[in-house]
Formats: C-alpha cells, sequence, structure tokens
C-alpha cells in the first residue's frame, strides 16, 4: 500500500493566497513585527521565512534585531513600544530568549490582542476552555489546517502528543480533544514510550530529537505528523524517520510539512488581529 506524504506546501500556498486576498481588500495594510534577540542561526532562518511570507501577501513588516546581550528591561522596553504602535496588528517575540531575559515575563506583557504566536496566558486559557475565536498557538493550528486539509479522521480516534511544551505539546492535545480525539501526551519521563505510540491513530511528534520515531514504532496506516525540526550535518531533520515510516503509515516530510504551515498561521494571526482592531 502507498501512503500520503502529509505535504503542507500546496495548503501553506493556499492559506497565504486568501490572506493576500483578504488584505488587499483591506483598507490599511496589516502591519507585523518579529523582535529577535541575538543570532541564533535557526531563529534567522524562521525570521527570514516570516519576513518573506507577510511581504508576500502585501502586509507591512518590521524587524527589531537586538543583540544577545539585551537585557530584560530593554526587551520589555520594546514589546511596550509595539503594544503602543498603531502600525502594528501583531508581533512575536522570536524565542528561545538568551538566559539573562524571564520568557515568562516577556510573553505576559505582550497585548494578548497583538499576540500572534498565541502564546499569552489569555489566548492559551480560552483556547483550553474551548474557544478557538481567540489567536491560536501558530505550530498547533498549521496541524489543525493539516488534518482538516487531509481529512484526518480524529473524532473517536487515539492522539497520541510526543512532547508537553507550552508551544505545541499542551495546545494541541487541547485542540484535539476539543475535535473529540481520545489524548495520550507522553513526554521525556514516560516509560516505554513505543507502547503509546504503537497505540496512536493520530501521533504527533515535537521534541528535537532527530529520527527518534522509526516504523516499529508506529501503527499501520496512522497518521504521523512531525514538528521536529533538527539540523544533522547541515540538513533538517525531523523527529520521525520518515524514509522508514512513510512505508507504514501517513507521515509528514521535514522540511516542507508543519513549518510551512506555522508561518502561513502566523499570517493568518496577523490579518485575524488586524481586523478585530478594523
Amino acid at each position: 500500500m502507498t501512503y500520503l506524504t502529509l505535504s503542507g506546501k500546496v495548503l501553506s500556498d493556499s492559506i497565504l493566497e486568501v490572506a493576500k486576498e483578504e488584505v488587499s481588500s483591506m483598507k490599511r495594510k496589516p502591519g507585523l513585527a518579529v523582535v529577535l534577540v541575538g543570532d541564533n542561526p535557526a531563529s534567522v532562518t524562521y525570521v527570514d521565512k516570516k519576513k518573506k511570507s507577510a511581504e508576500s501577501v502585501g502586509m507591512k513588516f518590521e524587524l527589531v534585531n537586538l543583540p544577545k546581550e539585551t537585557s530584560e528591561s530593554e526587551l520589555l522596553s520594546v514589546v511596550e513600544r509595539l503594544n503602543n504602535d498603531p502600525a502594528i496588528d501583531g508581533f512575536i517575540v522570536q524565542l528561545p530568549l538568551p538566559k539573562q531575559i524571564d520568557e515568562k515575563k516577556v510573553l505576559l506583557a505582550i497585548d494578548s490582542a497583538k499576540d500572534v504566536d498565541g502564546f499569552h496566558p489569555v489566548n492559551m486559557g480560552r483556547m483550553l476552555a474551548g474557544d478557538e475565536s481567540v489567536l491560536l498557538p501558530a505550530t498547533p493550528a498549521g496541524i489543525i489546517k493539516m488534518i482538516e486539509h487531509f481529512k484526518i479522521p480524529v473524532a473517536g480516534k487515539h492522539a497520541v502528543i510526543v512532547g508537553r511544551s507550552n508551544i505545541v505539546g499542551k495546545p494541541i492535545a487541547s485542540l484535539l480533544l476539543n475535535r473529540d480525539a481520545t489524548v495520550t501526551v507522553c513526554h521525556s519521563k514516560t516509560k516505554d514510550l513505543a507502547v503509546y505510540t504503537r497505540t496512536a491513530d493520530v501521533l504527533v511528534v515535537a521534541v528535537g530529537k532527530p529520527k527518534m520515531i522509526t516504523a516499529d514504532m508506529v501503527k499501520e496506516g496512522a497518521y504521523v505528523i512531525d514538528v521536529g525540526t533538527t539540523k544533522v550535518e547541515g540538513k533538517l531533520t525531523g523527529d520521525v524517520d520518515f524514509e522508514s515510516v512513510i512505508k507504514k503509515a501517513h507521515c509528514s516530510p521535514v522540511p516542507g510539512g508543519v513549518g510551512l504551515l506555522t508561518v502561513s498561521a502566523l499570517i493568518s494571526n496577523t490579518v485575524k488581529a488586524a481586523k478585530s482592531r478594523g
């Protein structure tokens, strides 16, 4: 049997096309800003993709590039400026941040109406309560778009999430629960991980350990969504051993899968934030 490669390319392009049409019909160009502290190579790459996508749909884009020695108070003052800038509808502070900065304090300082990464406790809390009208976390929102696009059955199915981060694991578990999946969340302290992954109808992996999920850990015919991205010998590598798993289950590739949808979901969130601000 041939299994589906769950590519994000066509879907991402269509999401950006919809955003472009929406932007063209708006009286004012939406503004997206990204704050980058330091020069983490992976972060620089992600920011460049966000810039290109924003500009491709006609948005205004602002990059605030700060040195890695930036203090917490200096970063918080930048956040305050962006909160009060009428030309900026949404902004993100690119993670991870240097050790001298309290990530939680920075995320809490962002205006929840401009939080297009969807990490603010107000947006996360409302999402956990089942309200998806808020700005949803970009990567989980992209995963849901992929599930809808490929018509992946979720209701009544067993979804296993490997990874419990606030960025992916916890929010995607909540969104899948909202869609009537039975959800199991595994993490670094889970014993006998394969016992759980083999029972998954839908398996979402987001831990940053290259090729940790192999074919023997996957149920025949399952849907495997790989969120991991790690540079291995200069190449972007996922958490799933795609070459072996695709012979046994439907699987998203890295690159070319969820990463593209994360960026397009961020753009969609910015359009949504701009519309709500009027």
